[in-house]
């Protein structure tokens, strides 16, 4: 795991729509040979592929990489703990939304109910 002062700010994303691997290589601080790496270990990281068999990264992905690489590298979660991680997250997005939408049907309900008391 690396310490705060050891933990480099990674440059910020440009405005493009596809990347090359050397391109996110750079803009997360990792090897290529890493990031061919985790497109096998993590389901959800597939980047398009053209012809010759080049990958072209989107914006989403490069989010993705960076969140892997944040994992891995300085919360120090294993490859196997990291997918994880990453599979309840996108679980707990849609039950926090769920959770939202029921919190602000009873407060709306709350409501009805004291003007029909008073």
């Amino acid at each position: 795991m690396l310490e705060a002062s050891e933990r480099q700010e990674l440059p910020a994303i440009p405005g493009k729509r596809y990347f090359t691997i050397g391109e996110v290589a750079e803009l997360c601080q990792v090897k290529p040979h890493v990031l061919r790496y985790w497109e096998q270990e993590f389901p959800m990281l597939s980047p398009v592929k053209r012809r010759g068999n080049r990958r072209y990264y989107q914006r989403h992905d490069v989010l993705l990489i960076r969140q892997i690489r944040a994992l891995l590298y300085e919360q120090g979660y294993t490859i196997h703990g990291a997918r994880q991680q990453l599979s309840g997250e996108e679980a707990k997005g849609d039950m926090s939304q769920t959770h939202q939408l029921v919190q602000d049907t009873i407060a709306e309900l709350e409501g009805i109910l004291r003007i029909l008391r008073s």
